[in-house]
């Protein structure tokens, strides 16, 4: 089936020039979010998908962490999200290790275990009622682009090709995205992991845990509860690595968990038996003219920590904002080169972190388990060191560049705080920008639906602080007077 609605068209000699649409390809969580963050801004969106209209349960991702549930948070969807699933306030890493995420500075101090089809679930509610247009069963074909806009060729379900234009398009399409091969972006990097398996099963027996994890000799396994009688099961057998379309058995399953736990639980009924294989990848720009790449579409890593579908959730908050301000002409198109600079290093972080992570794991060779032991025990002895790997894998820690001569503050993850209003994340939805000040301010003739204009709860705070919608600082300063906060807002908000 596939969607219908208007489309702009390009305009006639003498006629108002329309506003072309965004056109995000994929419709999982990355490009989910980021057609709603474009649209609650008032710029229209197409979400163009080659699988028919189901939410499948057959998705890897099952935890959100921290700093995602924030930014859900900051959208009205966190607690709709949290009653999907399970709660975890404990890490065990490589058995010597426990990272205690009950520690972290957030609302959301914990790991929601939860399957990406809940994920998806609220993410494309919240994209339909703001007005997004979906095409399913509509496969990319062919892309071109000029300096007005970009041309995306589609085949629809009854074969017929379709040519859409659009001011800009983003690539949310996975890791064999056909948005990347169109505009000729390499995908380097290797296979860390040759074969895993997923499995979703019940079982008859209920684990002491939400997530068990453990592995011993050349097996490892790791089962995780849906909270509704379901669980995910993942594992490998070193001695048994096979393609990823070599067919899987429950039998394999039980066999495999019950080398590396001591037990399967008593798993039955398998709704679903799948292989993969685990690469780390990542493209080497996430932008190329128009055209932008966002989450799997551009890198890929070990499933270690749990980050990947949380990264591509944190790229899509990054982008959506910015590329509806520029399509809006508010703000310069120079600003969409910033995505390149504040989410690679990023997406390079968490690919070497995750990597790392799973080779320590499976460190056979006594000088990697001696480093592995070693890891284990700075981090056990070390309080900084384990906080900043909390804040690393929970995504909360990620900060952005700043210029020089720059407050402290700036591109730094903006806190839940408690503002005379409420708090923080409640006044950035709706996708607006948010001044924090020490004193009642005039922002004059910006509209409200693009900034909305706080007092801190505590009296005592003299820093004026302009958060950006996906909740990063974008400027702040100490004792600033009225000219200096409107430059400010003139600059970043426009």
């Amino acid at each position: 089936m596939s969607g219908t609605g208007t489309h702009p068209t390009r305009p006639t000699s003498g006629s108002p020039r329309p506003t072309l649409p965004v056109i995000v390809v994929g419709s999982g969580p990355t490009g989910l979010l980021l057609a709603g963050d474009v649209a609650a801004a008032g710029v229209p969106v197409t979400v163009v998908e080659k699988r028919p209209h189901t939410i499948s349960n057959l998705s890897r991702a099952f935890g959100v962490h921290a700093r995602t549930l924030e930014q859900l948070d900051a959208r009205g969807l966190a607690d709709r999200l949290l009653a999907t699933g399970s709660t975890l306030t404990e890490l065990r890493l490589f058995r010597r290790l426990t990272l205690d995420l009950g520690t972290l500075p957030s609302r959301f101090p914990f790991l929601l275990v939860t399957p990406q089809y809940e994920v998806e679930r609220i993410l494309e509610e919240r994209a339909r009622a703001l007005g997004v247009e979906f095409l399913f069963e509509h496969e990319l074909v062919g892309l071109r682009q000029d300096d007005g806009g970009v041309d995306l060729d589609l085949r629809g379900p009854d074969g017929t090709a379709v040519t859409r234009r659009a001011a800009y398009a983003v690539g949310a399409d996975g890791h064999r995205s056909a948005v990347r091969r169109a505009v000729g972006l390499p995908f380097p990097g290797v296979s860390v992991i040759k074969s895993l398996f997923l499995a979703d099963v019940r079982l008859a027996e209920r684990p002491g845990s939400v997530l068990t994890v453990d592995g011993t000799g050349d097996t490892f396994a790791m089962i995780a509860s849906f909270g509704d009688g379901w669980y995910r099961v993942m594992g490998w057998n070193r001695r048994h690595e096979v393609p990823d379309d070599v067919p899987l058995d429950l039998d394999e399953v039980r066999e495999v968990t019950r080398g590396a736990l001591g037990t399967d639980y008593g798993m039955h009924d398998a709704r679903w038996l799948s292989r993969f294989h685990s690469d780390e990848r990542q493209a080497p720009a996430y932008r190329a003219g128009r055209v932008f790449l966002a989450g799997d579409a551009a890198h890929v890593h070990s499933p270690a920590g749990g980050q990947g579908m949380n990264t591509g959730l944190q790229d899509a908050a990054n982008l959506g904002w910015k590329l509806a301000a520029v399509v809006e002409g508010r703000l310069p198109e120079g600003l969409l080169d910033t995505y390149q600079t504040e989410r690679h290093p990023v997406g390079r972080a968490v690919v070497r972190g995750s990597g790392g992570l799973v080779r320590l794991a499976r460190a056979r060779h006594p000088a990697l388990r001696a480093v592995r032991a070693l890891v284990a025990a700075f981090l056990n002895a070390s309080r900084p060191a384990r906080t900043k790997a909390l804040a690393q894998i929970s995504g909360i820690g990620h900060a952005y560049p700043a210029p020089r001569g720059a407050h402290p503050l700036t591109g730094t993850r903006a806190p839940d705080v408690a503002l005379a209003g409420g708090r923080l994340h409640e006044a950035l939805r709706g996708g607006r920008f948010v001044l924090i000040t020490p004193e009642p301010y005039d922002a004059g003739g910006i509209p409200g639906g693009r900034l909305g204009v706080e007092r801190w709860a505590a009296g005592n705070r003299r820093t004026t602080v302009l958060v950006r919608p996906d909740g990063y600082v974008a400027w702040a300063a100490d004792s600033a007077g009225p000219a200096e906060t409107a430059s400010a807002l003139a600059t970043h908000v426009g």
